[in-house]
């Protein structure tokens, strides 16, 4: 059975506007101005620059005066400059030409770099083998099975079944392996291993003979986890030498490179140049905040929309086109005056929340000392400026700040709090800090376990147990004591 009813609610639901301006606020620097010019190109009612220089200029040019110049008045021939009405475009082919240039001539045109992918290279280097077509094909296969590390990881049954199901090559694993040892004489040493062990050994054998280096060998080969583990004294048991001898085996595999892919000069990786959103400087002793002026773009509507849609509102017969018209131009005027409060919300959210977080912050950015940190969490900057949580996070996690000791990201001043032996809280950055000093300056032949760490972080006043060192060690990426000792 049926029935109708009314049901009265309360619901939360963000406008397309907030939406947008969430958007903005996450979005750093490059990506910003990246979606500007975006939005400029979707919206034709939305124009960069100042609205009143450019109405200026419009007007000038309106107003010159173009009464001195006669209709009729003759022009003779030998007064004109062709040169002035030739442009670049309409260049004679005869000019273009090589034989019309001087020897002497200076070249003004800039080279363009033309890289070779790591890829690439190694496919050249084939050519210094002789191989015949299956051959080249199944090794230019294994190259292209190569990651940007250097190395395959896959088996050999499972470089055979794909050669078969999709490149129509059919081989077995016999020669796909005899193919492989071709692949582990190209350069840079070590390329086309399966696992480090086989890239360390492969290396290894590229190297000068020596004690040391079949020592070395003979380590990675036959004793290689125990290697891995830094178990220094079964290693000398196993092979009967000295702790120098043992020390010079060790020092030759420590000057190999675990990634041989990652050190091909032709690479082509793009570096990513971090723009900071904010700047902090000190001047006579007080902070200065300052956002980067590519994040306030002069914007305004387009004066000749709003005209438009004016002359189109007066018409007192309007066409279905004439009314398709009105409703397009509103739509593009009101998605620009929209995008353009987003715009000055968005930079006043901005400096709103780094100049909390500049205050809060004050005793480091004065002097740059790291221990001098407060505890901060995304609710103390939130109940500070009157946002929401989610809003300040956006803000913390892709902006950076440039200061006096570096360009920092922001997000890296936030920490939780701890207490110390005298009651107050400190910040966990401090403890790290002094953590991070302490395991700096240990003896490597005997470094220090995570219980003795504890007692003496608990000596300088920090009581912390042994289970949080451990967790505050691997946030600083920092190995436990057995894998830090050296000979």
């Amino acid at each position: 059975m049926l029935k109708q009813f009314l049901n009265l609610k309360l619901t939360q639901k963000l406008s397309p506007q907030q939406i947008q301006l969430m958007k903005l606020i996450q979005l750093p620097t490059q990506a910003f101005e990246q979606r500007l010019k975006e939005e400029m190109n979707e919206n034709p009612a939305l124009e960069g620059g100042n609205e009143e220089e450019e109405r200026l200029e419009k007007d000038e040019f309106d107003n010159e005066d173009y009464d001195d110049f006669d209709d009729n008045e003759s022009i003779e021939a030998e007064d004109i400059n062709i040169d002035e009405y030739l442009s670049n475009d309409e260049i004679p082919d005869y000019k273009t030409q090589a034989n019309n240039y001087s020897d002497d001539d200076e070249q003004r045109e800039s080279p363009l770099a033309s890289p070779v992918s790591f890829h690439q290279d190694l496919i050249n280097q084939l050519n210094t083998f002789i191989l015949n077509d299956s051959e080249r094909e199944i090794a230019e296969f294994l190259v292209g099975s190569i990651d940007d590390m250097g190395y395959i990881r896959r088996s050999l049954m499972d470089l055979v079944d794909d050669m078969a199901f999709t490149q129509g090559i059919y081989t077995d694993e016999k020669t796909v392996e005899r193919i492989l040892h071709i692949i582990h004489e190209l350069e840079p040493s070590g390329v086309g291993a399966r696992d480090l062990q086989e890239c360390l050994l492969l290396q290894l054998k590229h190297k000068t003979p020596s004690e040391s280096v079949d020592l070395a060998t003979n380590i990675i080969e036959q004793q290689f986890d125990a290697f891995s583990k830094k178990h220094y004294d079964k290693l000398q048991q196993k092979f009967g030498v000295s702790q120098e001898q043992l020390r010079k085996a060790v020092h030759e595999i420590e000057k190999l490179n675990p990634k041989p892919g990652g050190s091909f000069t032709g690479s082509n990786k793009i570096t990513e140049n971090v723009v900071p959103d904010f700047s902090i400087r000190i001047v006579d002793g007080e902070l200065e905040l300052t956002l980067n002026g590519r994040n306030a773009p002069s914007l305004h509507v387009s004066k000749d929309y709003q005209e438009m849609l004016q002359t189109y509102k007066v018409s007192k017969e309007k066409s279905a086109a004439q009314k398709d018209a009105v409703q397009f131009i509103k739509q593009k005027l009101d998605a620009a005056k929209w995008f353009i409060d987003a715009i000055k919300q968005r930079q006043e959210t901005l400096l709103v929340t780094m100049n909390a977080i500049m205050h809060y912050q004050r005793e480091y950015f004065l002097d740059g000392d790291e221990t001098k940190l407060r505890p901060m969490i995304l609710k103390d900057i939130s109940e500070m400026v009157g946002m929401d949580i989610s809003t300040i996070s956006r803000v913390a996690n892709s902006k950076y700040v440039e200061t006096p000791y570096g360009t920092k990201l922001i997000k890296e001043f936030f920490s939780e709090a701890m207490k110390n032996d005298q009651g107050e809280d400190v910040s966990t950055l401090e403890i790290k800090k002094i953590l991070k000093n302490i395991l700096e300056e240990e003896d490597k032949r005997k470094p220090l376990p995570d219980d003795q760490l504890a007692l003496l972080l608990k000596e300088k006043g920090y009581p912390i147990a042994r289970r949080t060192i451990a967790k505050y060690r691997e946030q600083l990426d920092i190995p436990v004591a057995r894998l830090r000792k050296k000979m």
